[in-house]
């Protein structure tokens, strides 16, 4: 685990992809303790700890764990009133509009429909002369940024779908046979979607933080099919 912020309230980590933020509620298949992080960092920190929100197990990127119930109330605050600015780069299926609002309402267990909104930005394009899925003579991608306004279950892989640019690596939400040709022909596996920053005054310090995940082997073969420069721009 990669400990990329760390004071005496909470600490921030680039949580792997594939790893459980904490125990998943339901699964239909045993998960390993060493692919649950609130295990991992139980043991490295040698203290309880406590998750401030949650990533998916698929996405990778910055994480909060607070060190105490007290600290971990707090930063929950911070997320619930939309005091901690959330930035995701992912690649999508299609060229995305340069910039957009997708404010469509999403189910949500035990609530129904709630309102939902996610704000983007596209950093680049790409188009490769292959007929993937036989509809189009060629395959278009898109590495866009991405906001959330609130903070949904699949929020980003669901709203992208919806407006017909799926997440490439999503098998729940995704495009079978884009994210096969990603996989087999560009060697980039598993889920495009990283937290990249996440942006907050210091609730106790009062000081503004940004912190920000490293490039990983995967970010970086994707940034560079992309031509873009780096993930903090």
């Amino acid at each position: 685990m990669n400990i990329l912020y760390q004071d005496e309230h909470f600490f921030a980590i680039d949580k792997p992809a594939g790893h459980f933020v904490h125990p998943p509620e339901r699964s239909p298949y045993p998960v390993p303790r060493e692919k649950i992080c609130l295990y991992t960092l139980r043991e490295l920190m040698k203290q309880d700890v406590y998750p401030a929100h949650r990533l998916d197990a698929p996405t990778s990127g910055v994480v909060l764990f607070a060190t105490n119930k007290y600290a971990a109330a707090e930063l929950g605050r911070l997320f619930m009133e939309r005091k901690i600015q959330k930035t995701y780069h992912a690649v999508v299926r299609g060229f995305a509009d340069e910039a957009g609002s997708i404010d469509l309402p999403l189910e949500v267990a035990g609530f129904g429909q709630v309102d939902a909104k996610t704000l983007y930005r596209r950093l680049g394009t790409i188009e490769f002369p292959i007929p993937v899925g036989k509809k189009y003579p060629t395959s278009r991608y898109s590495l866009v940024e991405a906001s959330p306004v609130t903070g949904r279950w699949h929020q980003i892989r669901r709203h992208f779908d919806r407006i017909a640019h799926p997440l490439l690596g999503d098998i729940e939400h995704g495009d079978s046979h884009h994210n096969r040709f990603f996989r087999d022909n560009l060697e980039i596996r598993g889920l495009c979607l990283k937290a990249t920053r996440l942006e907050f005054q210091h609730p106790w310090s009062g000081e503004s933080l940004k912190i920000t995940a490293p490039v990983c082997d995967k970010w970086q073969k994707i940034y560079s099919l992309f031509n873009w420069p780096n993930q903090s721009t």
